[in-house]
Order: structure tokens, then sequence, then C-alpha cells
């Protein structure tokens, strides 16, 4: 049988989405790098960049060893190109400014998350409370949590560098 598929489609005049990720990388090797005096500055670079690829920065935080990002995915990059993007960025900024006691560098890694438009504000607290969260988990106890409760397989041989 023969289906004309001509007829059959119907197309539309936009692509819309709105896939909420939640983002989380460490410093290479989880050394504690990141400090209150420039994190803010780095957070707000970040979403520069984000906003670049036509999307905006819902939530960021950081730790001394790693960040958490919460934006909408844009539909025009790939995830990993936009995480290098980022993670480039970020790491030249801060080569840039000298901020760091020793030279910058993301683990080659990371977890992206998809996360419901009904659990954003869940999430966003979530990455607002992340100095009292880690106060008593670590960066590898919270990171191997993430990826259990989205069903994420791993190899402890292979998570971190």
């Amino acid at each position: 049988m023969y289906f004309d598929w001509s007829t059959a489609y119907v197309g539309m005049s936009q692509s819309l989405a709105n896939v909420l990720v939640h983002l989380v990388f460490s410093t290479k090797e989880r050394v504690p790098l990141i400090n209150d005096a420039w994190r803010g500055d780095m957070h707000a670079y970040i979403g520069g960049i984000i906003r670049r690829r036509g999307t905006n920065l819902l939530a960021a935080n950081s730790v001394a060893d790693h960040i958490h990002l919460l934006f909408p995915l844009p539909r025009t990059i790939t995830i990993a190109d936009l995480v290098r993007e980022i993670k480039t960025g970020s790491a030249l900024w801060t080569h840039g400014r000298n901020v760091a006691p020793m030279p910058f560098h993301w683990q080659a890694g990371y977890g992206i998350f998809s996360v419901s438009p009904q659990h954003r504000a869940v999430v966003m607290r979530y990455i607002a409370n992340q100095e009292k969260h880690h106060q008593t988990v670590s960066f590898q106890d919270e990171f191997r949590q993430l990826l259990s409760e989205h069903d994420i397989a791993f190899d402890e041989n292979y998570v971190w560098e």
C-alpha cells in the first residue's frame, strides 16, 4: 500500500521547546578553587554565555569544587556543544582575571539532568541551598544521588578524574 506523505503532513511554522536541564560539573580533581570573592561574577559570565545561545540562566550556584546550573536547553545547539562553551568560556574567564590560586580547570565530564516544569522551583531551591547542603554531603555523594534519582547507570571507575 502506498502512503502519500505530501498530503498527510501538516507542518508547523515554528519550532518550540521547553526542555529544562540541571547541569552539574566539578573542578578538575575536585580541587576547591571557587571562592566567594568571584563566584557571583563567574555565574554572571556563564549566564552571558547561555544568553548568547538564546536562552536564560534560571539558577546558578557553586561551592568550592563544583557548580550547578538550571536553564532551558536552546533548540539550536547540542548539549555537548553548549557545555563545552560554558566550561571553556568560564575557565578562560578565570584565567584572564587571575582569580584562582592556581590554573583553573573544569573536569572533563558533567552530569545533565532533565527537570519537569512542575519541579523547576524545587530544583531552583536545591541549587540556592548548595552551601548548606554541602556542610554534610560531599560532591561525590551528591552526584551519585543525582545519577541514581535519574536512573543513570555509571561506573565509579570512570566518573571521577
